[in-house]
């Protein structure tokens, strides 16, 4: 990106200026403007710019005036006022590219995501425009060509300046708000496909849990070997209810992939034997606890049974996998299998302990004879 910033920088320097001004030194308009281009000092430059401004409110230089009052504003870390700026300017001249341009910056300085966005969707149209003109019949070709390419520079900028932004902001909607943003003016920008993990956060944040797992499809499509979207995806849809021919596929692929997939690099042998150990139990888990919500007790108990030793160092987990397994048994009066699974969960603080520990009281109960 320092590249693309370097480039944009010499191909603006390489431009000619948008607003001229006209200097005459016999009134005293023209010697104010006179003064102020000889100062050096930028503080009393902008001073000067700032009271030029309010002497000469109707004065056609005022154009020129703003321009060199912006970047001033920018370097002086007052954002705002460049900001400002910009609106007057944008105003008096809707195609000025390079303010559009300044006062996107001037919105990144101050790390605003609603007005990067507001700047961005202002600079990508306007470069566009100058991309799809033909060339004027009066300007020379290399100048034509320097002003399409400063153009397209732009325009990617404006592009990356949403993505920036959305790495920046910690505001979930305005994150997915500048992501939306560019999906809709550009799908094919290099930077939407960068965006979907990000998105993807961004969705769940905001408790949009549909968008987030349409979003980790997407990811899929092109990661097929995503173990964490594969996870995501699978249990959403296991949660729902919905699709159990995609939760069987997914929770399929997580564990062959797992049984397959190299260490990752800078990944310790112990850390990665926990997460494939971890990542097939749940892939397991998922299939039972499938078969169990539609009373399929047979394929559950042997999915969760291979899952169990698996999801070990996770307790919550480790409790409702060894209530479902007591109840499968139930169900297919395997009763001392029954039995020892309760008694396990009922051993485990959580959610299942109190449920369990009731069942273990009927199993014993109601089969007396039951070895205990």
């Amino acid at each position: 990106m320092r590249i693309l910033l370097l480039a944009l920088l010499l191909a603006a320097g390489a431009l000619a200026q948008r607003h001229k001004v006209n200097i005459n030194t016999e009134t005293p308009e023209g010697q104010a403007l006179q003064q102020i281009g000889q100062e050096a000092d930028d503080a009393k430059k902008l001073a000067m710019l700032e009271k030029f401004t309010q002497d000469y409110a109707k004065s056609e230089n005022l154009p020129w005036v703003y321009t060199q009052m912006q970047p001033l504003y920018t370097k002086a870390n007052q954002p705002d006022k460049a900001l400002e700026i910009g609106e007057k300017l944008i105003a008096l001249d809707p195609e000025d590219l390079d303010t559009a341009l300044a006062t996107l910056k001037a919105a990144e300085a101050k790390k605003d995501p609603d007005q990067v966005k507001k700047w961005s969707d202002v600079t990508g149209p306007v470069a566009q425009k100058v991309i799809a003109a033909p060339q004027p019949k009066d300007e020379d070709e290399d100048d034509w060509k320097k002003r399409v390419d400063y153009a397209k520079q732009v325009n990617t900028y404006s592009e990356y300046s949403l993505y920036a932004m959305a790495l920046q902001t910690t505001d979930a909607r305005k994150r997915i708000a500048l992501i939306e943003d560019l999906q809709q003016r550009n799908p094919q920008s290099q930077y939407v496909g960068q965006m979907k993990p990000i998105l993807f956060q961004a969705y769940r944040q905001a408790g949009d849990n549909t968008k987030a797992v349409a979003v980790a499809e997407k990811i899929l499509e092109g990661e097929p070997n995503n173990d964490e979207m594969l996870l995501v995806v699978a249990d959403s849809y296991l949660q729902q209810g919905k699709e159990p021919g995609k939760v069987v596929a997914y929770s399929t692929k997580l564990i062959d992939l797992m049984n397959s997939k190299p260490k990752p690099e800078g990944t310790s042998d112990a850390d990665w034997e926990n997460r494939k150990k971890t990542m097939t139990g749940l892939g397991h888990f998922m299939i039972g606890k499938l078969n169990f919500n539609d009373k399929k007790y047979g394929p559950a108990d042997k999915e969760l049974r291979v899952a169990l030793p698996l999801v070990e160092g996770n307790s919550d987990l480790k409790a409702e996998t060894l209530f479902l397994l007591g109840f499968s048994n139930y169900k297919m009066e395997n009763i001392t299998e029954a039995l020892k699974f309760n008694q396990q969960c009922a051993a485990i603080k959580s959610r299942f302990q109190a449920q369990a520990a009731k069942n273990v009281s009927v199993i014993k109960s109601q089969y007396r004879a039951v070895k205990q």
